[in-house]
């Protein structure tokens, strides 16, 4: 009796063991951010959600652009820390963004944009929003006055829509 429980289980894990298969993780070829051309990769903010997951079949999650979804549509990258809102037409890069900035903001200080930038169009106690040719650049800033967050959106400053 023993034996049979024996073979039977052993015949179990080899057909399990058999019909196995490994899969490899999807990869994505690096993320970089052209800022002042507010593109990723050589895509705009305002990419459909389906042409965006099949360029970057690599997000760790994604929201319809439909009722149910809180922000309009979202591709996540969360492990490389980049989100792309579809329905808004932004893309956020947080601090521990896994890519190349072409400006290097993450980390920098809060008055060193202006050669660059130039002068925000509107400035709070906690961001600036630099008009761009291609919409707004929204930097967030943390207590020490360095940038901890860069939203790229295709709209202007007047009609811009973030997600909170």
């Amino acid at each position: 009796m023993k034996a049979k429980s024996l073979f039977l289980l052993l015949f179990v894990f080899v057909t399990i063991a058999a019909n196995a298969q490994l899969v490899a993780k999807k990869k994505c070829e690096d993320f970089l951010v052209d800022v002042l051309n507010g593109k990723v990769n050589g895509l705009k903010a305002n990419i459909g959600i389906e042409e965006l997951k099949a360029k970057f079949p690599c997000f760790t999650s994604a929201e319809p652009e439909d009722a149910s979804s809180k922000c309009g549509g979202l591709v996540a990258f969360k492990d490389k820390d980049i989100f792309f809102y579809t329905g808004r037409d932004y893309i956020q890069i947080g601090e521990k963004f896994k890519g190349k900035l072409s400006i290097p903001l993450i980390g920098a200080a809060r008055n060193s944009f202006f050669k660059t930038l130039g002068n925000p169009k509107i400035k709070d106690d906690t961001w600036d929003a630099y008009q761009t040719q291609y919409g707004t650049l929204v930097l967030h800033y943390n207590k020490a006055n360095k940038v901890r967050l860069v939203q790229i959106s295709t709209y202007s400053t007047e009609s811009l829509s973030l997600c909170e």
